[in-house]
């Protein structure tokens, strides 16, 4: 590739510690004399339009500079273009990143992927009418503890999270959630959360669906049943190695296409707000070109 990249960053990544590394990075992807433009919106709403502009121009790629939240916004001005992806990791978790075979935490050998890499063809998946995701789609606990860090102020980073988990189990009970899979097997059951996943993990590492693959045309959907706390703080370290999956309460399918009911449930996908429930999943075989390595 010797056309133009177009950079979206994300001046806030990991409180904003990471954009000392957008010119090192520039640089890189600059070596051999390509031209480089770089998009910084003044809001998410303005930076989608940049790049839905730049991607309507047919550039070489939209390279995604920071977290798996900047990829979620990415993956919407990319989806069913043939403009492919590329991801310089920025964030906290960066976990679609990880999931391609992408460094988490070297952006300048991500930068070189970007530069020499080789375009894979991956699925995404739509929820509703027009919102895209990549990753994982949260829905129970896990997307209520989301709800609870966006309006706390302190501690920064992933101990916010920590925290807003600790508080949100103090109060939480089963959920009631019925799941229809492809339009026919209905799944009714109370349960601590249902994750609905393109990749295998969320949150920084937790791969609560080790053997999602992006390119098998399928979502796994995992469904931890209602179990007791103690027990579920036991079983939730587990969720780093995978190794959760194995529990009687955890049941794990595959569908094309997901919907989830429940009450007072807000899903999150990429770890963004998507909205309340119902929410309805499908798979797009092929929606994505992905800059990974050779």
């Amino acid at each position: 590739m010797s056309g133009e990249l177009v950079v979206l960053v994300n001046p806030a990544a990991r409180g904003g510690r990471t954009l000392r590394l957008l010119d090192p990075v520039l640089r890189r992807l600059r070596e051999g004399g390509r031209p480089v433009s770089v998009i910084v919106g003044t809001s998410a709403d303005d930076a989608l339009a940049r790049a839905r502009e730049a991607v309507a121009a047919g550039p070489d790629a939209l390279v995604a500079f920071g977290g798996d939240g900047l990829v979620h916004l990415a993956v919407q001005a990319v989806a069913g273009t043939p403009v492919p992806l590329g991801i310089v990791p920025a964030g906290t978790g960066n976990d679609i990143a990880d999931a391609l075979g992408i460094p988490r935490r070297d952006v300048l050998a991500a930068a070189a992927i970007v530069a020499d890499g080789r375009v894979r063809v991956v699925d995404a998946a739509r929820v509703g009418p027009s919102e895209w995701f990549a990753g994982v789609l949260a829905c129970g606990f896990d997307s209520r503890v989301n709800e609870r860090a966006n309006v706390m102020t302190w501690p920064p980073g992933m101990a916010r999270y920590l925290l807003a988990l600790v508080e949100e189990l103090r109060s939480f009970t089963p959920i009631p959630f019925r799941i229809t899979l492809d339009e026919g097997e209905v799944v009714e059951r109370e349960a601590m959360l249902v994750a609905v996943a393109n990749t295998r993990s969320y949150g920084a590492g937790m791969r609560v669906c080790p053997d999602a693959s992006p390119d098998d045309g399928l979502l796994d959907v995992l469904v931890l049943g209602a179990v007791p706390k103690a027990d579920f703080l036991r079983t939730f370290p587990r969720v780093y190695r995978g190794s959760h999956v194995t529990h009687p309460a955890v049941s794990v399918r595959r569908a094309r296409t997901v919907t989830l009911e429940a009450p007072d449930v807000v899903a999150y996908a990429d770890g963004e707000r998507i909205g309340p429930a119902p929410v309805t999943c499908a798979v797009v075989p092929g929606a994505l070109r992905v800059i990974v390595p050779r």
